[in-house]
């Protein structure tokens, strides 16, 4: 009984109500002014329908009133906007058709059951039944009153099954089109791209110098070296700075969907990150080759960062130790490889995220990351397409 009972507490029965006595409202005023021609309204939202605006108001009204749930969701079964298409259109006409043919039903209902119940009651009292046909010709006695209940009992069901009914179309006739799902859909993967690649950034960036000060502060500290000492606080500062630059940045990107992404730093700007790394001790050789001024700013910023992080895990996991760094732009193509010397650490480093991250960035360009043992070496090694073709593996 409780089960037949639990849609009466809900409030959206009765928002499902005044949705279905809206159109009625308007369609018995239409009636009493123009008694002879009832199907007008019919013909009427034909043109009403086809206003692309109109799928919008009819789809906030019944998100509002229908499925008050659906509001805010990423993905409502209800869609909040304008026909972007004739089928659109077309369908909205049809739902306005179906409203009109559900209101009429719950509205008369709505008007005569309780008038009902009510002629029921004062006919207990002994007043002359009326002209409705459930008493009509019954003389007035006492058990009337017992019968009372019923058209009420009659009304509930039927708005609890009317507004399930008309809930159920709306979302088949009001619900995203294809077109609409698809571009939801590629708007999520956004989303999750960029916060994605924002947690690359900060992983890149401050691992990076997080790293690069703990090694920079532990050497200071064994070598009780002053020079050496003001040395490595000097770096740690600079790296500190740099840092908070990036943290700010990202930020900024957080707080402005917009943002530009040309502040972010490029392989133009790689010998910032080799000072850094030899400031920590590390033993660079670099070799840098082809006009890294002309790679696209995309394939350059993520070369960055995929320097970046393996320049981190090399003073992370190896400490100071020989670094190979070669960067070459020929033949169409950016090619990127750090190399050390293995050391007991290097074998675990296969499942990091920053190991994963870089083989993400190359693969998102259409290139390749390699990253593992190497005659001996732990090697980096990223070949990125400029043209953002993918390129045989």
């Amino acid at each position: 009984m409780s089960r037949l009972l639990q849609p009466l507490a809900r409030s959206v029965t009765y928002t499902r109500w005044l949705h279905l006595l809206i159109p009625g409202a308007g369609y018995s005023v239409w009636v009493f002014i123009s008694p002879d021609s009832p199907w007008m309204p019919m013909l009427f939202a034909v043109p009403v329908g086809l206003l692309p605006g109109m799928r919008l108001a009819e789809g906030v009204q019944a998100q509002l009133l229908l499925a008050p749930d659906d509001r805010g969701r990423a993905d409502p079964s209800i869609s909040a906007a304008s026909a972007g298409s004739w089928a659109d259109r077309w369908r909205t006409v049809l739902w306005l058709e179906m409203r009109l043919i559900f209101a009429a039903p719950i509205w008369y209902a709505t008007v005569w059951l309780p008038a009902s119940a009510t002629d029921l009651v004062l006919t207990a009292f002994g007043r002359a039944p009326s002209d409705d046909w459930l008493i009509r010709g019954w003389e007035p006695h006492w058990w009337f009153g017992l019968l009372a209940p019923v058209p009420l009992l009659v009304l509930l069901p039927l708005i609890v099954t009317t507004g399930r009914l008309v809930t159920a179309t709306a979302r088949w006739l009001l619900g995203p089109s294809p077109v609409q799902r698809l571009t939801a859909l590629e708007e999520r993967t956004e989303q999750l791209l960029e916060r994605n690649r924002i947690a690359r950034e900060l992983h890149d960036s401050i691992g990076h110098a997080l790293t690069v000060a703990v090694v920079q502060a532990g050497a200071a500290r064994a070598a009780g070296d002053p020079v050496f000492t003001e040395r490595a606080l000097a770096a740690i500062e600079e790296t500190g700075r740099d840092a908070l630059d990036d943290l700010e940045r990202v930020l900024r990107v957080l707080r402005e969907s917009e943002a530009p992404v040309g502040q972010r730093p490029t392989l133009v700007e790689a010998d910032r990150l080799l000072d850094s790394a030899r400031g920590s001790g590390a033993k660079i050789d670099a070799d840098m080759s082809g006009p890294l001024g002309q790679v696209p700013g995309a394939i350059s910023r993520e070369g960055y960062r995929i320097l970046q992080e393996s320049l981190t895990n090399v003073l992370r996991h190896a400490g100071s130790v020989p670094v190979r760094v070669r960067i070459a732009v020929a033949e169409g193509r950016l090619e990127l490889e750090v190399t050390n010397p293995l050391t007991d650490t290097s074998a675990d480093l296969g499942g990091g995220s920053g190991l994963r991250g870089i083989r993400e960035r190359a693969a998102l360009l259409g290139g390749r990351a390699t990253t593992g043992p190497y005659e001996g070496e732990w090697r980096v090694q990223a070949v990125l397409p400029l043209n953002g073709l993918r390129i045989a593996l």
